[in-house]
């Protein structure tokens, strides 16, 4: 095998590829980086742990095609430091693969390519995503995913599709994150539901969203329920479902309220910040909504305190609420508006937190975040 490929290309062609290689692999195989020099002026480059795949392909001068496998992260870091505005040249002799650039030499050790498990075939588009919508939805909605391993489908996002409707849901059993839009579906009667784990859609929205739009594979198209492709330009990805039924928590919107409260998105965060410094791990910051403001506390008795008021209006009677700061500022910091929307029923009912426009408006409902509230000690 023989080929150049421009520095930079190569690069971010492997950086990409090897973002996900398991630090602690199953088998040896497993953390090496496929290379797959073809004869029609192209280079693949793989990577697969048996649930996500990802696969690159470049432009490069295939001198003589062939195929390697080298230890992924090992390729990453020097390729990432190779001199720059140079072209690399990667050979193979004998057991070695030499990656020569400029004055600079490197010599990897061939991983026995024989042993690499096949990658899954890239599954036909089930339709298109515009790729800002695709990673500001999946950055919505991936914040209330369960982190834990006590309950394995609560690590996903439910993702339903109905014709052009795409809704996102994800929840760990404090909070409960739903983000609806559209889509371009390859079929105007399309239906789909899915479990993906909600750190490789993360993944998937980082490093595809970037471009003009994110092609989708879900169902028969990839290939069997168990599985979901991504694609966009050369970056082709696939990744394995989550199995089990997803709660039916849907119910747990609201359906009506009895309070509502506008307050400036960017204000209220950062009080919260502030006055959460004082909060001990666990202990909640308290809102108490009235007429004009919102005032928030944190801290009692012989500890630390802190408190802030913020400009508020609010519609109903006063509300005293407590909650997890983090889990709060995770809902506000997923608003891309300038005022939040926050609907109340009773103080230890969950609430729904929104975006407005402005401050007058009514609220968009295509993001809603629900946080249960914390019942006060005091």
């Amino acid at each position: 095998m023989k080929f150049r490929v421009e520095r930079d290309v190569l690069a971010e062609a492997v950086t990409w590829v090897a973002r996900g290689l398991p630090v602690r692999p199953a088998v040896p195989v497993l953390a090496g980086v496929l290379i797959d020099a073809g004869t029609d002026g192209t280079v693949t480059l793989s990577a697969f742990d048996y649930e996500v795949s990802a696969r690159i392909t470049v432009s490069a001068e295939v001198s003589e095609p062939g195929t390697v496998l080298v230890l992924g992260r090992l390729l990453s870091d020097i390729s990432r430091n190779l001199p720059a505005d140079k072209p690399v040249d990667v050979s193979t002799d004998g057991s070695k693969v030499l990656v020569n650039c400029g004055s600079s030499r490197f010599a990897l050790l061939q991983m026995p390519a024989s042993d690499y498990p096949t990658l899954p075939t890239q599954p036909e588009s089930s339709g298109t995503i515009d790729g800002a919508t695709f990673t500001q939805a999946v950055s919505q909605v991936a914040i209330a995913a369960d982190r834990g391993d006590t309950l394995p489908i609560l690590t996903g996002v439910r993702v339903e599709i109905e014709g052009e409707k795409v809704t996102f849901l994800a929840t760990d059993r404090y909070r409960l994150a739903m983000r609806e839009f559209t889509w371009n579906p390859s079929s105007s009667d399309a239906s789909h539901i899915a479990l993906i784990p909600a750190k490789t859609l993360s993944e998937m929205a980082r490093s595809l969203g970037s471009g003009g739009s994110v092609a989708i594979a879900l169902g028969s198209a990839a290939g069997g329920d168990g599985l979901v492709g991504f694609e966009a330009g050369q970056r082709h990805s696939t990744s394995r479902l989550l199995d089990g039924e997803y709660p039916k928590v849907a119910k747990i919107f609201p359906s009506s309220s009895e309070i509502e409260a506008v307050v400036k998105t960017a204000d209220l965060i950062e009080a919260v910040k502030r006055v959460a410094l004082v909060a001990e791990r666990n202990t909640p910051v308290r809102l108490r909504f009235s007429q004009g403001q919102v005032d928030i506390e944190a801290g009692t008795g012989d500890d630390a305190q802190a408190s802030e008021a913020v400009e508020a209006r609010l519609d109903g009677a006063d509300i005293d609420v407590a909650f997890n700061p983090a889990f709060l500022l995770d809902g506000l910091g997923a608003l891309p508006t300038p005022y939040a929307h926050l609907s109340f029923t009773a103080a230890l009912k969950p609430a729904m937190i929104s975006g407005q426009s402005e401050e007058d408006g009514s609220p968009d409902v295509s993001y809603r975040y629900v946080l249960q509230p914390v019942r006060l000690t005091s």
